[in-house]
């Protein structure tokens, strides 16, 4: 059975203003057991998705269903299935401590009065709060307040959890423990979807990724699939200064530009990532001794896929 399905699940704001369709026609499955992602720029469209899975917002068009309950029509019977982490502020009491915070979150969950402290206590100790227990999260960073809430999202055992951009405000030794849970929940047989616009984040842990834009689903893949895609659009940086060059490369295959960088280095963007070797030698071949190559954010591949030519997936 699949943990999650849509079908032509559509959601459009109205305000004075404008009408935006955040959602149209979002049509995917993803099975139990699976570590999903939603990926995407930020405003795709990927929290609102969450948000109607997760019973909290109401869909205009279309279906969604969590473990085979219509979240629409079977709220009752889908709230206890689920736990939420939406970050930031949201559902943390600053005036309340880690301990405080779970045992109110239990007690919304009908969490039985007798395991409230075990889990609580087990939970703290897993996402690396135990010595804060009582301590007010108004005193938190920002990291902690973050893995409080994935503690809140399980207080309630959920078997499918919603984790909305979950390692913002991490340090990457957190973040890197935060992913190692993830695979501890998924070895427990847990569901997870989570959203995010890190391709690196989404290589570590998804099984399966969800690629979205302007509400729209544009490929459901692997990790690996998606890599790919990002890859074709590796970029050169080098420092070189005869203007010539930049012109000699702009006629070489596999280029879509050369551009001058703020501090003078030149950048390369390019269409094809397997012409990297042969760009590289020639920019050795050249004189260039000081280069360096990187992938481009997923919201620049966006711009090359969607506003250069259309999407082509």
């Amino acid at each position: 059975m699949s943990a999650v399905r849509t079908e032509g699940l559509g959601r459009v704001y109205v305000t004075a203003e404008r009408t935006t369709q955040a959602l149209s026609d979002v049509t995917l499955s993803f099975a139990e057991g699976e570590v999903s992602g939603l990926l995407g720029p930020n405003g795709a469209g990927k929290t609102t998705l969450v948000k109607i899975l997760s019973t909290v917002l109401l869909p205009t068009a279309g279906r969604a269903f969590v473990l085979g309950h219509d979240v629409v029509g079977e709220t009752a019977k889908v709230r206890p299935l689920i736990g939420i982490v939406f970050g930031g502020d949201r559902g943390l009491h600053w005036q309340l401590t880690a301990r405080e915070t779970l045992e109110y979150w239990a007690a919304l969950y009908d969490v039985p009065v007798r395991e409230v402290s075990r889990r609580s206590v087990s939970l703290l100790e897993r996402v690396g709060l135990a010595a804060w227990a009582d301590t007010r999260i108004e005193n938190y960073s920002r990291g902690m307040k973050q893995r409080l809430h994935l503690a809140r999202g399980l207080i309630s055992d959920a078997r499918v959890l919603f984790l909305d951009e979950p390692t913002i405000g991490m340090d990457p030794l957190a973040a890197r423990d935060f992913r190692g849970l993830v695979k501890e929940l998924k070895a427990e047989g847990r569901t997870i979807l989570l959203t995010t616009h890190d391709m690196a984040e989404a290589e570590a842990v998804c099984d399966r990724v969800a690629l979205i834009d302007h509400g729209r689903v544009l490929a459901i893949e692997t990790p690996a699939s998606l890599a790919q895609m990002v890859s074709a659009y590796e970029r050169i940086d080098y420092d070189h200064g005869d203007p010539g060059l930049a012109v000699a490369l702009r006629q070489l295959p596999g280029i879509a530009a050369v551009t001058l960088q703020d501090g003078g280095a030149h950048r390369i963007t390019m269409t094809d990532g397997a012409a990297i070797q042969s760009i590289l030698q020639f920019l050795v071949g050249a004189g260039v001794t000081s280069l360096r190559t990187s992938r481009p954010s997923l919201e620049e591949v966006y711009v090359h896929i969607i506003g250069d030519r259309g999407l082509k997936v």
